[in-house]
């Protein structure tokens, strides 16, 4: 398939016909196998499946910080074949200096990219207001919740604004309360930046809560098993969401999915 026929000006990310295999000391692992998947621009994809899945290794695909053995990965139709520039990452652990206040950590983007940092400076003042960060931003990581860090953590990824956000299993090490709360912030942050979300959770009721479209994946080597789109509003108030019918369709089926694959490794 040429780039031509595979990218369209609504396409974020291309893969296809992906296969990631790696050298062990058992030999060769296979990771990812046969994975298609079209991301269309501000789409909220989020990716769910077992363990050991490959999940990460998609999203290290995507950025180009890994390089399938087979097939091809594109990004706004242009092929992936080293790490991008055009991508923000956010990992489960938010990973600041712990010397470096909340502006310095947001900030490091900047000075690690080369960009302009008055408008640096500007792009972070308008990130730490959006995420609730006024009045941290002398605070240093050890003065801040795990929420905060996280965060923090987000508002570096988007300070050099990506076209596409990766973010892997980000609210994991929370507990339940604040990953809810964080869940109802990125729903806010989504709509406000319009940036294309790729997010890899373990989390039914996160992934179809924050999801326009839900994929599932098979355990290893992980193959992408079904994709279901979630009808419902863009804004998502999260205790009513909970309550819908449609809520209750997708994940009672991704569920029932991650069940039926649980024992096939």
């Amino acid at each position: 398939m040429s780039e031509s026929q595979s990218a369209t000006p609504s396409t974020a990310v291309t893969v296809s016909d992906v296969s990631v295999t790696f050298a062990s000391k058992r030999g060769r692992v296979s990771a990812l196998e046969n994975v298609d998947l079209d991301v269309r621009r501000g789409e909220f994809i989020s990716i769910a499946g077992p363990s050991g899945c490959g999940k990460s290794t998609l999203l290290k695909a995507i950025a180009g910080l890994t390089t399938p053995s087979r097939g091809s990965i594109q990004l706004k139709g242009e092929s992936v074949s080293a790490p991008r520039q055009d991508i923000g990452y956010v990992f489960q652990r938010a990973a600041l200096l712990e010397w470096r206040n909340v502006r310095g950590n947001i900030l490091l983007q900047a000075e690690m990219r080369g960009m302009d940092m008055r408008h640096a400076q500007k792009r972070a003042d308008y990130l730490i207001e959006m995420t609730g960060l006024s009045g941290f931003e002398k605070a240093l990581p050890h003065e801040l919740s795990g929420g905060m860090q996280q965060r923090v953590s987000l508002c570096r990824a988007l300070l050099h604004e990506p076209d596409v956000l990766l973010m892997d299993e980000p609210f994991g090490a929370l507990d339940a309360l604040t990953r809810e709360k964080m869940n109802v912030e990125l729903n806010r942050i989504w709509r406000e930046t319009g940036t294309t979300v790729l997010l890899v959770t373990h989390s039914v009721a996160e992934a179809v809560y924050l999801a326009t479209r839900v994929v599932v994946m098979s355990p290893r080597p992980g193959r992408i098993v079904e994709e279901h789109s979630v009808d419902l509003p863009t804004e998502r108030d999260y205790a009513n969401v909970l309550e819908t019918g449609e809520f209750h369709r997708v994940s009672s089926r991704v569920r029932e999915l991650l069940g039926s694959t649980a024992h096939a490794d």
